[in-house]
């Protein structure tokens, strides 16, 4: 199956919502969809540089990884029976799948140069680019993750996310990530690595959202400049009485915390969104009056 070729076009069972996989792959389905595209880009030498080849003059040839890749994916990722992928991943968990995902990003590696051997009509490279490989490989196995259950992706990290809710991408995509990268900015990107990481704790998403807490108390001084008193102090009642920040008798515990931490997550991101736009903007009129 060349991946490359598929078409948008949604055909009649899919149309007409009589496909059962119309709107979300479960996990058998994944991994034949998986499996296809794996096989698709080994035919195409992406594995070459990490794996090794065979060439009937040279006979095994090894990769980056070695003679003996499966020694190597168990030393990696403590598991027996996940290699070799073809055979086995029919019967992969979902956690076996992410796992296997996340070090064939970490191993593929798109070849540029190298010779086509006549008697074994196979082409043998020697030169890679892994970076080219890689985005390749994310953006077609993202196609199928975001259909699988509640929806996930790989990152350019190589990391398997859950994915976000539709609307929200502006969110995570901030029109002000030149601003403070160091205290703003990075400690953003690690709190949304730390909540949408795949199967997070709830610990690690509340140490998230303390993180969001966190930074709009870095910035409070010169939020004071732009919003009334009550509004700033509002603004930090919903961490405080959840039991986010500071601990007390007074706090609420008893509530849904995969439905709530999900909805101040996103709140104060978007608090935070809001309160660097009050802050530019005052600056700008700031200087345009200095101007004047």
């Amino acid at each position: 199956m060349r991946c490359d070729k598929m078409t948008n076009r949604q055909y009649y069972s899919m149309r007409t919502g009589k496909n059962p996989h119309a709107s979300k792959l479960d996990l058998k389905m994944l991994l034949r969809l998986f499996r296809e595209l794996y096989i698709d880009f080994t035919m195409r030498g992406y594995f070459q540089e990490a794996f090794g080849d065979y060439c009937v003059d040279g006979g095994e040839i090894p990769g980056n990884l070695g003679p003996n890749v499966e020694a190597q994916v168990f030393l990696l990722l403590r598991k027996e029976h996940l290699w070799p992928i073809p055979s086995q991943c029919l019967i992969y968990s979902e956690e076996d799948l992410f796992d296997i995902i996340e070090f064939i990003y970490d191993n593929i590696s798109k070849p540029t140069d190298g010779f086509y051997h006549d008697y074994d009509t196979s082409w043998h490279y020697n030169k890679f680019d892994k970076n080219i490989g890689k985005e390749e490989f994310r953006q077609k196995i993202n196609k199928f993750l975001r259909d699988y259950n509640d929806g996930f992706e790989l990152s350019d990290k190589g990391e398997i996310l859950v994915s976000i809710e539709p609307g929200l991408n502006d969110l995570l995509n901030s029109e002000y990530s030149d601003y403070d990268p160091e205290n703003i900015i990075n400690r953003i990107d690690l709190a949304i690595l730390k909540f949408r990481r795949y199967k997070s704790s709830e610990d690690e998403k509340r140490d998230a959202i303390r993180n969001l807490v966190d930074i709009l108390e870095y910035l409070r001084p010169e939020l004071k400049k732009v919003i009334k008193k009550n509004d700033e102090s509002d603004l930090f009642n919903i961490a405080n009485s959840f039991g986010i920040r500071h601990h007390n008798d007074h706090q609420k515990k008893d509530y849904d915390k995969s439905v709530w931490f999900e909805w101040m997550f996103y709140y104060y991101l978007a608090t935070i969104n809001a309160v660097l736009k009050l802050i530019r903007n005052d600056n700008k009129n700031s200087c345009e009056e200095l101007l004047k």
